[in-house]
């Protein structure tokens, strides 16, 4: 409930954003949820749009505006969106109110890439019909960059925009052990019919003897012996299933549910998950998937905003054969640094100096360089001074520098752009067909003739300029393998080859650029390349190599091209540069996709010992999800990472749903930061949002929300092996409580001809779930740590040993269960033979009765199941040994109380001094004991023997973290010499065991030690340093 309170308020939050509509020839505020299709809405520079718009206005007179859609498909950037010529002069509201338009568009689709309409103008009662297409259509989720504000149409509102029918519809998301903790609430079910039914059947099995049927001590009634004997079995078997019905452990529910929500502030409170620069902590939006944590096999990640920075650096570059890097702002000769008395290298005095003068032919090439960057490109510029006008395209020429801010159409563009200014050679900006730039100072014009866009056949950028001479000049850029065939002179051998080292440069992100100039257009002369530098974000090479480790395979999902993702994945570790990377792209057919899919499933079994990477794009995509997708999830499985770029966000959905639904089920996360990811992380087991730069759809529609990417290692490795471990433990214990308390209620009928006498007292039977047992394995399901953090972070390995759902196996389910069959017997008879046979235990030679025997045997279970916790415990603090020893002492002092006083509002008075009497038996005391190393003692034989000849990876780690003074920390309990309080026992056992070892187990903290200092106990959410111990 509290949850999804939270989700309420942030639906709210967006429904009830304030937006600007045009109504009755002024502006009025409203809801974002009020617009209505036809209203006419104002949208400011850097807000969301909040409904799908067509452009009417902006105010710029051309009617264009630049928008990002980093939030819908992952792409950074920035596009240009266009109004139709009768409406873009529609600039006030009072224009905007005589306006007289109809706009026809196809139904509501998913695609953001289509949509197809017209709009009719009315201007002097003339209609006017103009169509309009993606380029005119402003979708919600995207946001105004560049352009001080827009008037837009509405035409898809609500759940009609074509982000919110790329969401898929919130499932109820339920983890692998609810999954399981059904199944074996099942089985206890058909436990209890089958006690219920096998009692009723004994009973009158029992009763067919005269004498034992009516007694001469209870006489049946008439009615009794003239009643239906039907009607008589089924109010006995009710009988039956009212006094067993205690082994369905119905506070298993109760506790399970306060854990998840009471555990799920730790990961809120966890330091090592705040972000300090963005002031953001961890999230928990859906408390019920804690333990899902621990059990994830595949992670299906975005890209853009989640393993990069959505920023890109310049760094390097090759100018007719020489290297230079940037330090400083400046050129240099690459192995010189910028303060080398001989290094080449450009800054302002000297480049001017070179002007001035016949500069040499290298500082030409260099200069033409820098221009040919400041010019070859579609930039937009911002300035935030107050007073800048639309109508002055060059403001404050001389004061740009810290109020100038580049917006492009792709983050290499502006890296480039910005890069240059650095250098000296500034863009000023544009206006109509005038392109000005700053050449360390003097300002130039160009005349732009023509722009050759990008384009996917072309891979490459042209413009065509006249310079402040009167000369022609082009500029080319683009991808190596588009320039260099067509280049005719110049160190072209050279470049090739400072190209191929780029490219084996261990750096996140690299593009080629390619920079031409010629007179003419016959030939191309200079070559130019530079190579730039992506921001992945921290770490998350890191991450992805340690979630691999632990068995968990990344597949990365991105809407962004074929060559960016490829060199994303390169860098960021997904992909290996010894991996054989296989690709099924750019499919045509049906035919086509199969017979590909058929030559990779051959290759990778040919090849089976290399690591093989599939990369495959949204339109092949498609074709193989068609029919083939069996054979695309054989080709997928055998590789160790997958790249889909390209992709739709229902296409991400779709592919998560593909491994969901698989016949082996696995338990599937996405990530991502956008509009985009909210299908796949809705669509997944678990979804985790990104608290990115663009939106936060994302987080509002995920079950967790992390700051950056690498908090998703801590986030698995270490609190879902917790969250797994305590969960499991939990429900497993539950169930074998219930059987040691339910099971001798079971045998105590084979003693009372199935009279249906209960063995215990009524508020016994009550207590016991509810104040007796339940404290422990609350605190133990919140606090339990069987290994250090730390530990499991640097062995990522770890979590192999909880994966598919090991530790709630029916293997594991039937021990347990067992176990708590057995005891219950040892309960039992352990006390029925002490108290049989007309046996005296007291001094004066008076017998127990039924009641001190049910309070023996509650007595004994109480302590046992207590101390078996006890045993499973690893992690203890003070709360721990407070609710353990707490539970057990309160026992006895409530059945003192309730025993030692006549309750006046009690029926019946059982119970009074029936616990005095038998505490003051001394065979009852010793009874007790024997009965409990009776229960306990196979037990703990049982865990030395497992953990010395057959010990899991966990148990070695556990071995490791004593000896190596981590326990210190780990048991929270220390000594002056950093000791903790099980190393001394933990000396005697090894020494026993054979693997006592001096070097290891005298070892204390000193200054010289390792210590980690930067993890955070979970428990005391603060740094713990050595001198603490």
């Amino acid at each position: 409930g509290y949850e999804d309170w939270l989700r309420h308020k942030a639906d709210n939050e967006v429904n009830g954003a304030p937006v600007f509509v045009v109504r009755s020839g002024s502006l009025v505020q409203t809801r974002s949820k009020n617009i209505r299709v036809g209203d006419i809405v104002r949208v400011a520079k850097d807000e969301t749009f909040p409904v799908d718009l067509v452009l009417l206005s902006s105010d710029r007179a051309e009617g264009t505006c630049h928008i990002t859609t980093t939030s819908l498909d992952g792409e950074t950037n920035l596009k240009t969106h266009y109004s139709v010529p009768e409406t873009l002069v529609s600039q006030s509201v009072s224009r905007l109110e005589a306006l007289h338009a109809v706009v026809e568009c196809q139904q509501p689709d998913a695609d953001l890439y289509r949509f197809v309409g017209r709009i009719t103008v009315t201007q002097q009662e003339e209609e006017i019909v103009r169509p309009i297409g993606p380029e005119n259509l402003l979708l919600r989720g995207a946001r105004l960059k560049n352009t001080k504000e827009i008037f837009g149409v509405a035409v898809y509102t609500g759940m009609e925009s074509k982000m919110a029918l790329n969401y898929k519809c919130k499932s109820q998301k339920r983890s692998a052990v609810e999954k399981s903790m059904n199944t074996f609430l099942l089985i206890y079910l058909g436990i209890l019919l089958f006690e219920a039914i096998l009692s009723t059947i004994l009973k009158y099995a029992w009763q067919a003897e005269k004498k034992w049927d009516e007694p001469f001590y209870n006489q049946k009634t008439e009615q009794e012996r003239n009643s239906s004997q039907i009607l008589k079995f089924i109010s006995d078997f009710l009988a039956f299933l009212v006094l067993y019905n205690f082994i369905i452990p119905i506070s298993l529910y109760v506790t399970v549910e306060m854990q998840k929500f009471l555990g799920s502030f730790f990961i809120g409170w966890d330091l090592d998950l705040y972000h300090e620069e963005s002031d953001q902590m961890a999230q928990v939006n859906t408390s019920d998937l804690n333990e899902e944590l621990g059990q994830v096999e595949y992670v299906f990640t975005d890209k853009t905003g989640t393993l990069t920075e959505n920023e890109m650096l310049f760094r390097e570059c090759s100018i007719n054969g020489i290297k230079y890097q940037e330090i400083n702002g400046k050129l240099v000769h690459e192995g010189m640094t910028d303060d080398s008395p001989d290094g080449s290298y450009f800054s302002h005095v000297c480049l001017s100096f070179a002007l001035r003068l016949s500069a040499t032919s290298q500082s030409r090439e260099e200069l033409l360089f820098l221009k040919a960057v400041s010019l070859c490109h579609t930039v937009q510029i911002s300035y935030e001074q107050p007073g800048d006008g639309p109508g002055n395209p060059f403001p404050n020429a001389n004061g740009f520098s810290s109020q100038m801010e580049y917006y492009a159409s792709s983050p290499d563009e502006k890296a480039l752009v910005e890069a240059t200014k650095r250098m000296g050679v500034t863009f000023i900006g544009s206006h109509g067909e005038v392109m000005e730039i700053k050449t360390f100072g003097k300002s130039e014009k160009y005349k732009l003739l023509h722009v050759l866009e990008f384009d996917a056949t072309r891979r490459r950028m042209s413009v065509i300029l006249q310079t402040p001479s009167g000369g022609k000049v082009l500029f080319t850029k683009g991808a190596e393998s588009a320039v260099l065939p067509f280049t005719k002179s110049g160190e072209i051998d050279k470049t090739r080859v400072h190209v191929d080292e780029f490219a084996l440069v261990s750096i996140p992100h690299h593009i080629r650029q390619g920079t031409i100039s010629s007179p003419y257009v016959q030939q191309i002369s200079a070559m130019m390349n530079a190579i730039f530098y992506c921001l992945l974000q921290e770490k998350v090479q890191e991450t992805i190599e340690s979630l691999r480790l632990a068995g968990i395979k990344v597949w990365v999902l991105t809407g962004d091209k074929h060559e960016t993702a490829v060199s994303v994945s390169l860098s960021c570790g997904h992909f290996h540069r010894t991996m054989n990377i296989l690709e099924l792209v750019q499919q045509k057919s049906d035919n086509e996709c199969a017979e590909q899919l058929r030559q990779l499933a051959r290759r990778i079994r040919e090849d089976h010992v290399i690591q093989h990477g599939l990369v495959v794009d949204g339109a092949s995509l498609s074709l193989a999800l068609r029919g083939h997708e069996k054979l695309f999830m054989e080709v997928c499985k055998n590789c160790s990472a997958v790249l889909c770029c390209r992709m739709a966000p229902l296409q991400k959905a779709k592919v998560v749903r593909l491994l969901k639904t698989s016949p082996e089920k696995p338990i599937t996360l996405a990530i991502g930061d956008g509009a985009n990811d909210v299908s796949m992380i809705q669509e997944a087991h678990v979804g985790i949002g990104i608290m990115g730069k663009e939106g936060r759809q994302a987080v509002r529609n995920s079950d967790y929300a992390i700051a950056r990417f690498r908090f998703l290692s801590k986030l698995l490795l270490v609190h879902g092996h917790f969250y797994y471990i305590r969960v499991a433990t939990l429900v497993q214990y539950f169930f074998y409580k219930n059987v040691c308390f339910i099971t001798p209620q079971f045998l105590y009928q084979f003693f009372c001809l199935f009279s249906q006498q209960t063995l215990y007292d009524s508020v016994y039977l009550t207590l016991y779930n509810i104040c007796f047992t339940s404290l422990p394995i609350l605190v133990y399901s919140l606090f339990e740590q069987q290994v250090h953090p730390h530990m499991l972070q640097s062995k990522p390995v770890l979590y192999r040993d909880i994966s598919k759902n090991s530790l709630l196996s029916f293997k594991t389910f039937l021990y347990w269960t067992l176990l708590g069959f057995c005891h219950a017997f040892v309960f039992f008879f352990g006390s029925y033979i002490l108290m049989g046979e007309d046996t005296s235990l007291m001094g004066n030679g008076q017998m127990f009765g039924n009641w001190t025997f049910g309070t023996l045997v509650f007595t004994v279970m109480v302590i046992t199941v207590t101390l078996k916790l006890a045993l499973e415990t690893h992690f203890w603090t003070w709360m721990n040994h407070f609710v353990t020893w707490g539970s057990i002492a309160f026992y006895f002092i409530f059945s003192l109380f309730y025993g030692g006083i006549i309750w006046p509002f009690l029926h019946t008075q059982d119970m009074y001094f029936v616990f005095v009497q038998l505490l003051s038996s001394g065979s009852a005391w010793f009874a007790i004991i024997i009965i409990l190393i009776a229960c306990l003692f196979p037990d703990i034989i049982k865990k030395v023997i497992y953990r010395h000849l057959q010990p899991t990876s966990t148990q070695k780690s556990q071995f490791e973290t004593n000896y190596q003074g981590i326990g210190c920390v780990d048991s929270m309990c220390c000594y002056s010499e950093g000791e903790n309080g099980c190393a001394r026992l933990g000396r005697m056992v090894a020494q026993v065991m054979g693997r006592y070892n001096p070097a290891y187990a005298n070892r204390s903290w000193s200054d010289s030690d390792p210590f980690y200092s930067n993890d955070r106990s979970i428990l005391t959410l603060a740094p713990m340093e050595a001198a603490h111990c």
